[in-house]
């Protein structure tokens, strides 16, 4: 709008005359263990009230709509880039999640049921050998008896 009521030329003229952004920080913020960049400044040094007597209301106009668009330009890429950031940890959780859960507990439960199984095994052979021991020391003591028996 502003270039076609005062030319592309004079709008050019006036951007010039105008201080730069400032430079654009970039602090990051904590969100659950996720580092997300924060971006502050990107406002012009001066402000604008400085030159609205020596500009058109169209130009000025059209700076105003110009620091606004880019506020919301860098809340947009600031939101952005956390969303992707957040996405890409929760889609490395549930990978570990679904590892744990279709890969470690299964083997964890199957080493589980073999630890079961030889400990019945286990249980079983020293069942059988202490029968064993048992009958052994009872003939022992049967032959003991027998040859006390044939010595009277």
């Amino acid at each position: 709008m502003a270039e076609m009521i005062d030319g592309e030329m004079r709008l050019e003229n006036e951007a010039m005359k105008i201080s730069q952004l400032k430079k654009l920080t970039i602090t990051p913020k904590n969100i659950m263990g996720v580092k997300i960049p924060r971006l502050e400044g990107g406002r012009r040094e001066g402000s604008l009230t400085d030159y609205l007597l020596e500009i058109p209301v169209s130009i000025s106009e059209a700076m105003k709509a110009f620091q606004e668009v880019h506020k919301i330009v860098l809340d947009v890429a600031e939101k952005e880039t956390t969303l992707r950031k957040l996405l890409y940890e929760i889609d490395k959780t549930k990978r570990k999640a679904n590892a744990i859960e279709n890969v470690f507990i299964p083997r964890l439960e199957a080493a589980i049921r073999f630890i079961i199984f030889r400990l019945e095994e286990m249980e079983r052979d020293t069942f059988a050998m202490l029968k064993t021991v048992k009958r052994k020391m009872g003939e022992r003591e049967k032959k003991k008896v027998e040859a006390k028996v044939i010595a009277n």
